[in-house]
């Protein structure tokens, strides 16, 4: 996946910047049109009663498709490392599913929208990228793969008040609980409580 987990404070920087990232992604889809993001929920007959310039959506979808790609990566990086007991990997392997099921999605908005979807890099530049040969045990994939999954709920949350019709906003709840089950099993798994209070995610 990326480098050793460490503690917050020194968290390395090419992790840092994949959160960081995520989140810049998700600060600018408020300036996604509605017509991209009916096509993103499958709703093709509402977005055919809207009218609106998409001519700097292909470019922020193909943003999100750039992280998912490296999101199904980082997965098989780590399914790959040898690292993770059968159970866990089990887990690794449905949680990257769900993120090629949202690639294929930005793909089809993409190209119904007249763009060309960014293509997948090979394993081996995410690897290097990622510093996967840094990773040392299971501990330190499911660590990295929980911190990334809040940060992606954290985006996702964020972006919904930016919706006026409630289908779009939906788009980015339904997105959002993918990545709280994802970071809820990872935390279980991990051996640690699960945030104390109501009304953690998002704030």
């Amino acid at each position: 996946m990326t480098s050793v987990v460490q503690t917050l404070s020194g968290t390395p920087a090419s992790f840092s910047s994949s959160i960081a990232s995520r989140r810049a992604f998700m600060g600018r889809t408020g300036t996604l049109s509605a017509v991209a993001v009916a096509l993103l929920a499958g709703q093709d007959a509402m977005a055919q009663g809207m009218s609106a310039d998409t001519s700097k959506d292909v470019g922020i979808l193909n943003v999100a498709l750039g992280l998912e790609h490296e999101a199904i990566n980082a997965y098989q990086l780590g399914a790959g490392s040898g690292l993770l007991q059968k159970g866990v990997l089990d887990v690794a392997v449905r949680f990257q599913s769900d993120h090629k099921a949202h690639r294929d999605a930005l793909v089809a908005t993409i190209q119904k929208l007249g763009g060309t979807p960014v293509m997948e890099k090979k394993l081996e530049e995410y690897a290097k990228a990622l510093k996967a040969d840094t990773l040392r045990n299971q501990t330190d994939v499911l660590d990295l793969a929980a911190r990334l999954e809040l940060g992606a709920i954290n985006a996702y949350l964020g972006v919904i008040p930016a919706f006026g019709s409630k289908d779009l906003a939906k788009v980015a709840a339904r997105l959002a609980a993918d990545e709280t089950m994802h970071f809820t099993v990872l935390t279980s798994t991990l051996g640690r409580p699960l945030p104390a209070g109501a009304l953690s995610f998002g704030a």
